[in-house]
């Protein structure tokens, strides 16, 4: 199970680093809000375990980020919106940054910065410059390096928040998102993303593309 009461310290010391010395409301309410979201019952892998993870491997890569608080704020906010049958999802989770953070304290510019990184994560395709968006990506994209039994886990609970779609549809859809990923020059921009989690990323992936193909 996810600590919340560690969730809750991180999000705060990554909400006061956005935010700088003009300081702003408790972010206690904020974070509450956030946890909530995280842990709605439609969710199997979209959730605090998938959060965690996903701050767990922006602190692996803090040094390749130009803003590592605002890559921090954007894997909180990035998938805080979800709903497995809704195409918007990104889009929605921006807004809520946009909103939330304006209203925490966090000067515009960052506020920005963290709703474009949000954006990102529907392509996981950040330009070559955009160090912010290379770690955020990478981050969200680790799970695909798993070890064997934890990317097992990880596709069934990706089919299990999409129950409600037929199994030849689901497999259809699955194999395309698959495809797109493989069809990335790189799925892993960071340095150490690159050496450490590509070869294995993409033996996964296309393991599992091949088995949804027989």
């Amino acid at each position: 199970m996810a600590d919340t009461d560690a969730l809750r310290a991180r999000f705060a010391r990554a909400l006061e680093g956005a935010r700088g010395p003009g300081g702003g409301p408790d972010p206690a309410p904020y974070a509450d809000n956030l946890l909530a979201r995280w842990q709605e019952p439609q969710r199997r892998y979209h959730t605090l375990e998938h959060l965690t993870s996903v701050l767990d491997h922006v602190d692996v890569l803090e040094q390749y980020a130009d803003d590592p608080d605002a890559v921090r704020l954007a894997a909180w906010f990035h998938d805080a919106v979800y709903l497995p049958d809704r195409s918007e999802n990104e889009e929605r989770s921006a807004r809520l940054a946009e909103r939330a953070l304006t209203e925490a304290g966090v000067p515009p510019e960052k506020t920005e910065q963290v709703a474009r990184l949000v954006r990102l994560t529907v392509t996981h395709d950040p330009a070559g410059d955009d160090r912010d968006g290379q770690v955020l990506c990478d981050a969200d994209l680790a799970v695909l390096a798993s070890p064997p039994s934890v990317y097992a886990a990880y596709t069934a609970a990706v089919r299990e928040e999409y129950h409600f779609v037929p199994n030849d549809a689901f497999r259809a859809g699955r194999a395309t998102v698959l495809r797109q990923l493989l069809d990335l020059p790189q799925l892993f921009r960071t340095p150490y993303g690159a050496s450490k989690w590509e070869a294995t990323a993409r033996y996964n992936v296309a393991a599992e593309l091949e088995m949804l193909s027989t």
